[in-house]
């Protein structure tokens, strides 16, 4: 008999190894929550942080991450053990595949942050380890708002950035809710501060107050008319303040920007020429505020992106220079001169849209286009415009599985 329980006991503790070797049952392991159609939104929503992984079981990559991921999950759950503040989830892309076309799953795996059901712009791109990823999460709980003590600190801001400042009666009001969940969202963008109770006093002549403070010391701060217990007023507001028309492109962001999808039409200037980014800005608002959701507009510094420049036959010293990089081709506008004849850049996107100038590549210029003395035969064939260089930036095959959608030839 006495055998017989030594036997047993030792069944028990082999089972009970094998189990703790297969994470079936490690004692105060985090449950990865999985998302479909009919739950996702209920978990978002009411998740103050949310790390969402979209992936598909037959990708190498997804079955790497795995468990990278639960473990990272682990580490996070004893920082953070209120399982509403921070979870972890997981959408099967091939059972729920409406789930992956809504976010817009271009490929396996894709982070996906959500703050409050709201999916945040910027995924998670870092490195795939355990201490990275749960170190982007403590990240994202650090408080993104920054308490004035003294109105002298005003004066010493960064206007190099763009600065959000916000004066309340108290901190524990609905107006400081909304507040903090718009610059939690936002708080790649801008950055925010607010000053509370006897330092704010004298900023607010008729209730808390949100002001904006734009890049730069001559343009004057922008104050916010609407209610500020409306969070989509709020938040529409501090977004357009945040993120410009005309968005910086770097090494960092160029994943990010390409994966958009859209075209490019990009002001390529040296990084101490604010004149030329000016003039830039002001005529996109100016001719192509209507063109916001078909073409990206951005601007690039002409020493960090020399490659592309030496793919249009450019140098720095022949910045400023714009140009349209839409994925297959590069495309230059004229001169930057030009920039300001009425409707000239607005129809040089225009004719990236209907096919011209990549029709142009193939067959030349078309006959009405020819200039006074100057003879442009019909079917003349042009020289070829450079391949895309931006699309290289677009997310690695040596990290994720890449969904082909071809993208329409432009």
């Amino acid at each position: 008999m006495k055998l017989l329980a030594i036997s047993a006991n030792l069944d028990v503790r082999f089972v009970t190894v094998i189990l703790l070797v297969m994470g079936l049952s490690t004692p105060g392991q985090t449950e990865i929550i999985s998302l479909d159609s009919a739950n996702i939104d209920d978990v978002l929503n009411n998740a103050g942080v949310a790390l969402v992984n979209f992936y598909a079981d037959w990708c190498r990559f997804s079955q790497m991450l795995h468990p990278i991921f639960e473990e990272a999950s682990n580490v996070v759950r004893e920082h953070f053990p209120d399982a509403k503040q921070v979870v972890f989830a997981r959408v099967d892309c091939d059972q729920h595949s409406d789930v992956a076309q809504r976010y817009r799953i271009t490929k396996y795996p894709t982070l996906k942050l959500f703050r409050n059901g709201m999916m945040m712009k910027r995924e998670y791109r870092g490195q795939r380890s355990v201490t990275a990823i749960a170190d982007f999460i403590r990240q994202q709980q650090v408080d993104p708002v920054k308490e004035l003590h003294s109105m002298d600190e005003v004066k010493t801001l960064d206007r190099s950035k763009r600065n959000i400042i916000a004066y309340f009666e108290k901190k524990d009001s609905d107006n400081y809710h909304v507040y903090e969940k718009v610059a939690n969202i936002l708080r790649d963008d801008c950055t925010f501060l607010a000053a509370f109770g006897d330092v704010s006093q004298s900023e607010r002549f008729s209730g808390d107050n949100v002001i904006y403070k734009p890049v730069g010391e001559s343009i004057p701060d922008m104050v916010y008319l609407g209610s500020l217990t409306n969070f989509d007023l709020t938040y529409a507001w501090a977004q357009d303040k945040c993120v410009p028309l005309v968005r910086e492109i770097t090494f960092e962001n160029g994943e990010e920007l390409t994966e958009e999808g859209i075209p490019f039409l990009i002001l390529f200037h040296l990084k101490e020429d604010t004149e030329s980014l000016e003039k830039f800005q002001h005529e996109v608002a100016r001719q192509l505020i209507s063109e916001k959701g078909s073409i990206n507009f951005l601007h690039a510094d002409c020493d960090k992106f020399r490659h592309p420049l030496l793919h249009i036959q450019k140098t720095p010293a022949d910045c400023p220079v714009i140009a349209i990089d839409s994925f297959r081709h590069m495309y230059v506008f004229p001169e930057f001169k030009d920039l300001s004849i009425p409707g000239k850049l607005r129809q040089f996107v225009l004719d990236l849209h209907s096919g011209k100038l990549h029709r142009e590549f193939h067959h030349g210029p078309d006959p009405t286009d020819s200039t006074p003395g100057q003879e442009v035969l019909v079917g003349e064939v042009a020289s070829s415009p450079p391949e895309s260089s931006f699309q290289k930036l677009a997310p690695s095959e040596a990290r994720y599985t890449i969904l082909r959608r071809d993208r329409d030839e432009l």
